[in-house]
């Protein structure tokens, strides 16, 4: 890969298993080396893009069309059925981070294990988590079991943890609605510095956001890359494509009803 290429992303495709029978995974197990027992369902297809260091990168599009699952293949989350990727440097998956925290350990002892997890030395991690509770905002409960924590005390720590984790490549998958307008502004601050030195790529619904913090976007349609080019532009045909899906629904209801 060229020195500066820091995400590359070549004929991505994600299948998921679907067993419509409630034995069917257990034959799968049992005689999948003879039959198959389960029907693929794609989620991804032949999904190709490159990020250079220093980028801000935007990926829209619908609920369900696969952003998320894009995301979690480029994090190491999840592992791609076919294609390939290539990431240089350390990622901080805003509020992936989360999904892997003990419900039975304290905020502080999370904060250390999802520091590990990001690739910091323990010692790194234990002269921030001052900084890190600080960023969190959830006061004592920083001391408390993640039992105790609400989602969004929960999406809160994560976020620290990952904005102290000193990233070269920082993934967001909707991170601004983790809590109150407070608590967005100061997530929103972070992102914007952050756009000022590291390599950014965001999944988010709020367009004026990606208008503002991207370089480029990738638009994703039923799985596969519809368009990628300039914030500006693919923004604004996405914003027809929606008013004009909008604007069709809205004659077919009219229709509907006057036909009643």
């Amino acid at each position: 890969m060229s020195s500066d290429l820091v995400i590359s992303c070549d004929g991505v495709g994600k299948a998921f298993q679907l067993y419509m029978r409630r034995n069917d995974q257990l034959k799968q197990a049992i005689f999948g080396h003879w039959k198959q027992f389960y029907r693929q369902h794609w989620v991804l297809r032949d999904v190709s893009f490159k990020v250079h260091r220093g980028e801000k990168v935007g990926i829209i599009g619908r609920n369900g069309a696969g952003k998320t699952t894009l995301l979690q293949i480029i994090c190491g989350i999840t592992r791609p059925t076919q294609g390939n990727v290539n990431v240089v440097g350390r990622v901080a998956p805003i509020l992936a981070l989360g999904a892997g925290f003990d419900l039975e350990l304290t905020g502080r002892e999370n904060a250390l294990i999802g520091g590990a997890i990001l690739g910091m030395r323990r010692a790194a991690v234990e002269a921030r988590l001052d900084a890190i509770a600080a960023f969190a905002e959830i006061g004592d409960f920083f001391y408390q079991p993640l039992k105790m924590y609400s989602t969004g005390m929960a999406a809160r720590l994560a976020f620290a943890v990952c904005a102290h984790a000193d990233a070269d490549i920082l993934i967001i998958d909707e991170a601004l609605s983790v809590g109150d307008a407070a608590f967005a502004a100061k997530c929103d601050a972070f992102i914007k510095e952050f756009a000022t030195q590291g390599t950014i790529l965001v999944v988010s619904h709020d367009l004026e956001l990606l208008a503002t913090v991207c370089d480029r976007v990738i638009w994703i349609e039923d799985g596969a890359v519809r368009k990628l080019g300039t914030a500006e532009h693919v923004i604004a045909d996405y914003r027809k494509s929606v008013e004009g899906r909008a604007a069709a629904k809205a004659l077919l209801l009219k229709r509907a009803a006057a036909s009643s």
